[in-house]
């Protein structure tokens, strides 16, 4: 008796991003406090730990952009605000680059003990095209998009406001959501492509720099003065 061979199955769908982002929006404690585990926990090398982690820091994100547009707050608030932006902004391309890094082991494209090194040991099968957008990236995109969506359909239901502003942030919605699903559609396609060898794509390091001491040139003069300082 004859089996059919198994259909690999992609690492995750875009349906279930999207249902897990919408949730947490959905849910008036969210983002919440950090989850707690420590550094070697399982948890920590889950894909959808750090599919939740990069949501939560780019919902951390909105809100602080929101803050940080006020105009009738001490400079200090928006001081504060900034550093909190450039925070969260580094933690949200961290985890990015974790989901790229996990999806590459589970699509076969990396060696996994080398996933995390400057220079991994490529598996990619002959004849894959390179994507230029990785699927991290892309889910990183769909966060943002399902931010969007969810604050535009808050200003639909305002009633502090004209039907002019509800209709048009009906329109806008819309096209958003339009959106959203395509770029679904894209990071299916390109998982579905990875797994079939079609396809591959690449952690791509962010090194944001202005977060360095070592690197950004405002800090390294900082440093230096404090240096002369104690001399």
């Amino acid at each position: 008796m004859s089996h059919a061979a198994s259909t690999p199955v992609p690492p995750l769908r875009a349906a279930d991003v999207l249902a897990l982002q919408d949730k947490h929006l959905a849910d008036p404690r969210w983002p919440g406090a950090a989850p707690t585990g420590s550094a070697d926990s399982l948890q920590l090398l889950n894909l959808w730990h750090w599919v939740t982690t990069n949501h939560r820091y780019n919902s951390l994100l909105w809100a602080e952009e929101d803050l940080a547009r006020r105009t009738q707050v001490a400079d200090s608030d928006i001081a504060a605000n900034k550093r909190a932006i450039d925070g969260y902004n580094q933690a949200r391309n961290d985890a990015t680059e974790r989901v790229d890094e996990l999806l590459l082991q589970s699509l076969g494209l990396v060696d996994a003990q080398s996933a995390r090194t400057d220079t991994p040991q490529s598996l990619v099968p002959p004849g894959a095209r390179l994507n230029s957008e990785t699927a991290g990236s892309m889910v990183d995109r769909l966060s943002i998009m399902a931010l969007k969506v969810h604050a535009m359909r808050q200003q639909t239901v305002r009633t502090d406001v004209d039907e002019a502003h509800r209709h048009s942030s009906l329109a806008k919605l819309q096209r958003l959501e339009q959106q959203r699903h395509d770029l679904a559609a894209c990071l299916d396609e390109l998982l579905a492509d990875a797994l079939a060898g079609r396809a591959y794509f690449k952690v791509y390091r962010q090194f944001k720099m202005y977060n360095d001491p070592r690197f950004n040139p405002a800090l390294v003069a900082e440093a230096a003065a404090r240096g002369q300082g104690r001399a």
